[in-house]
């Protein structure tokens, strides 16, 4: 039993689909093409999600963002992908299809051992995730709670790490910054409490979430990359990071957005 493709079609003669606990299908692996069982596992086609990212037009200007042949031995395919001011570009993939990892190969967690970057086509070194940071980069990470929020620091804190670290460490926020910059993304992104002083881990998904894109909002990021911005949070916070995304791309930031969520990802998608 695997979420990953490439294991099920090296070893598999038949393919057997779960989806929420029932029996979607069998079929013969040779007569299964990746996007039908991907259609299978996701309960929808996959031909109108296509079509609607065909229709969508790109945003004008020219490529800010270039990575031609990029990728990492063992972990990321070399890949080309071009990134406009105001674009959003989603990328779509199952667990397992290296959707994180490439997240992770852009803003300087695994290190690139082909191809080239490029930022206003000035060539970019994207060594680690404070060398991103320094270029304007930020990245809200899928598992918020493992990769994303520390726990028992308060919002405060957890809202002001990605600053401290651009600013270094030699030179901390001021108490005073620290109070300003949670009050000021606690009222921008509507953060449900009524302390800024609160573990982080005390608020719903949602609004941790809210929380975690306030601290890379805090940096003024020129390009930002979601992995799974949306995942297990309620209707309403749902809904609030959909219209952020759209206000971001509207003010000229430059966006990728991983997601499982096809028909989300074309809804807000330049391109997928």
């Amino acid at each position: 039993m695997t979420h990953f493709l490439e294991q099920v079609y090296a070893i598999s003669d038949r393919i057997t689909v779960l989806r929420n606990g029932k029996l979607v299908g069998t079929r013969d692996a040779a007569d299964l093409p990746r996007q039908g069982l991907i259609a299978m596992m996701l309960g929808r086609e996959l031909a109108h999600v296509e079509e609607a990212a065909k229709e969508r037009s790109l945003p004008a200007g020219d490529v800010r963002y270039r990575f031609a042949g990029y990728g990492k031995r063992g972990k990321v395919k070399p890949f080309d992908l071009e990134v406009r001011a105001g674009e959003v570009v989603g990328v779509a993939g199952l667990l397992g299809s290296g959707r994180t990892e490439t997240a992770e190969l852009l803003f300087g967690i695994e290190h690139a051992d082909s191809g080239s970057a490029t930022i206003d086509g000035q060539p970019a070194t994207l060594s680690s995730p404070r060398a991103a940071i320094e270029k304007g980069f930020g990245f809200c990470p899928e598992d918020r709670k493992t990769d994303g929020i520390i726990g028992d620091l308060s919002i405060r804190e957890n809202i002001a790490l990605a600053l401290q670290a651009r600013r270094g460490w030699t030179r901390p926020l001021s108490r005073a910054e620290q109070n300003a910059l949670a009050d000021r993304y606690i009222r921008a992104l509507d953060i449900r409490t009524t302390d800024r002083e609160k573990p982080i881990r005390l608020l719903s998904g949602g609004n941790q979430q809210k929380a975690i894109l306030a601290r890379w909002l805090a940096t003024n990021p020129k390009f930002l990359i979601l992995d799974e911005p949306t995942r297990g949070i309620d209707v309403g916070a749902h809904a609030e990071i959909i219209r952020l995304i759209e206000k971001l791309c509207a003010d000229g930031m430059s966006l990728i957005v991983i997601s499982s969520e096809l028909e989300e990802l074309v809804a807000y998608s330049s391109r997928v």
